[in-house]
């Protein structure tokens, strides 16, 4: 019996054979050429080959995941496209009359090195991401498949050195009962999808994961972070034991997730859905959402040449709403710009996107563009609990000019002849510690706060939230956040308003009785998480709750509050 320590990436038990995965090896020949353009054209082919690939990537992690894990594969189309790249590699043909497959290559080196050297965090953990696309580009000019995954034809345990996102995505579900790493982090895209697909995983597990055997009998307890090889009786009696709890108990959960979320001494916090897309918002509902916390509206405008109309817009508004009939739905008003571009808008290149020219800022500049979208929303308002969420505010002039435009869209649609909902509730993602720090003053301007966690977290601690380095800093139970989210909630209580939180740590069951004590009004979280969600808070007093948040906030980082967490469990 072989027990391997690595790092939870998602939670969930599971036992198999193991299938050892390997990437198709691309070796790249170095080779002098005649006719550049014919090469170039080449490159053009294969470009186009690896973008419908990663077009159909998307729209499968759509489907088995989320719109906001597709995302993913949005990322690596503009790196595909980026025309710095195409510059090298143009250059090393025209001048160095180099072969496309060698110049390629070392155009996508070039980048991904220098993306690395930056010192900054987002784009160093993206230089895989751009190597990633490189060998897509280069197996197609090459004429070889992505992976060798001709083997897998019966449910199996994946186990690899690394995965990156393209190969889980590609993964097929019905054959993969889990998957374990050599490499990678908690954080990495490929465990975030992981996560998105119900996979149980382990990352992290060291070099001694490659020197086990096609077909040994497999073990992983994603949540443990545990592998066991070749098992011996007791502890495969063990696993069993817990898979069998386990499914109990999720069974159990989802036949109680459309009952409300109370606590054992009465007090009552809705629970809502996060969605990418009308047919997340169905999804939702099945999962037991009291309404949706948070509608991403990028789908509307990635993937398309021109921006969408206001009628496209309306329509889609119109599906979600039409889900949630009179259940509360939560807009957040376009976020892209910066890491998020736009073909038909010209962004620009920055060289910190996380910090950049993006949601609210861009919108505020193009108020004609901003506007269609405001129209929309407010023509599809009536007979809903439809409210409108403002991103990446940072001061009180971005809160008032958004709802100066609003104003200004609602006599516009007036005018046309549209009805509108007499009341629609304004609110703003707190998701730049300045808007934390200054909640009292926002609080007299909205009706609501959604805090963003996830942005929250990483611009508090300073550690880009997708690098492997920067997870131990990533934590949003770190008390540097906690502190900042119990005066968004007390300031806003203060004012009369409510308190929603929507990024990951809402659904994050060691969080759930800290926020529950804080006095979040709000969860707002990934769908197939609010079954388990529910049944924790259930678990709790609201009066323990309360002790726990007054206790962890003295403390020293965010593994010292889990651990008190955990040992004071109900």
């Amino acid at each position: 019996m072989i027990k391997l320590k690595g790092i939870p990436a998602s939670n969930g038990i599971a036992s198999g054979p193991a299938y050892i995965f390997h990437h198709t090896e691309v070796g790249v020949k170095r080779e002098t050429i005649s006719d550049p353009s014919a090469e170039l054209a080449r490159l053009e082919i294969a470009r186009n080959t690896a973008r419908d690939q990663l077009k159909a990537l998307k729209k499968k992690t759509e489907t088995e995941a989320s719109a906001e894990e597709a995302a993913i594969f949005e990322a690596h189309m503009m790196f595909l496209d980026d025309p710095s790249l195409l510059e090298i590699v143009a250059d090393a043909v025209q001048t160095q009359h180099l072969n496309v497959e060698a110049a390629w290559f070392d155009g996508i080196e070039t980048f991904a090195q220098q993306m690395e050297m930056m010192g900054d965090e987002y784009l160093s953990a993206r230089a895989a991401d751009i190597r990633d696309v490189g060998k897509r580009v280069l197996r197609i000019l090459g004429g070889k498949d992505d992976t060798d995954l001709s083997g897998l034809a019966a449910p199996s345990i994946i186990l690899a050195q690394d995965l990156t996102p393209s190969d889980t995505a590609r993964l097929d579900k019905r054959y993969v009962l889990g998957f374990a790493t050599a490499e990678g982090g908690p954080t990495s895209h490929t465990a975030i999808l992981a996560k998105a697909l119900g996979l149980p995983a382990v990352v992290g597990c060291g070099s001694a994961l490659l020197e086990i055997s096609a077909g040994t009998e497999i073990l992983i307890h994603g949540s443990q972070g545990e592998l066991v090889a070749s098992p011996d009786e007791a502890t495969k009696k063990r696993y069993e034991q817990l898979t069998g709890e386990a499914s109990r108990v999720a069974e159990l959960e989802l036949k109680s997730s459309g009952d409300h979320a109370i606590t054992k001494d009465g007090r009552q916090v809705e629970i809502v859905a996060n969605v990418g897309s009308p047919n997340d918002a169905v999804s939702a509902l099945k999962y037991g959402a009291e309404g949706i916390g948070l509608l991403r509206t990028e789908f509307l405008y990635l993937e398309r040449a021109t921006a969408p109309s206001e009628e496209e817009q309306l329509e889609a508004y119109n599906a979600v709403l039409n889900v949630m009939g009179e259940r509360p739905v939560v807009v957040r008003t376009l976020d892209v710009g910066g890491d998020k571009q736009l073909d038909y808008l010209d962004l620009g290149k920055e060289a910190n996107p996380f910090l950049g020219w993006r949601a609210i800022r861009m919108c505020l500049d193009r108020p004609d563009f901003f506007k269609t979208q405001l129209r929309a929303l407010l023509r599809a308002s009536p007979g809903h609990d439809l409210r409108i969420m403002f991103p990446m505010i940072a001061t009180l002039d971005e809160v008032r000019r958004s709802k100066a435009l609003l104003a200004e869209a609602r006599q516009e649609v007036l005018a046309a002849g549209h009805p509108v909902a007499d009341k629609i509730q304004v609110g703003i993602m707190v998701e730049i510690p300045a808007a934390a720090q200054m909640a009292d003053l926002f609080a007299k301007e909205v009706d609501f706060f959604s805090v963003g966690t996830n942005d929250l977290t990483q611009y508090t601690m300073a550690a880009e939230r997708t690098s492997e380095k920067m997870a131990y800093l990533a934590d949003p139970c770190h008390p540097a956040v906690v502190r900042q989210i119990k005066r968004v909630i007390e300031e806003g209580h203060k004012a009369g308003i409510w308190i929603g939180v929507c990024g990951e740590m809402a659904g994050d069951p060691e969080a759930a009785p800290i926020l529950l004590g804080l006095g979040l009004d709000e969860f707002s979280l990934a769908a197939p998480g609010i079954p388990h969600l529910k049944a924790v808070l259930r678990e709790w007093s609201y009066r323990d709750a309360q002790k726990i948040a007054a206790e962890i906030i003295n403390l020293e980082n965010g593994q010292a509050v889990r651990e008190h967490v955990r040992n004071h469990k109900p």
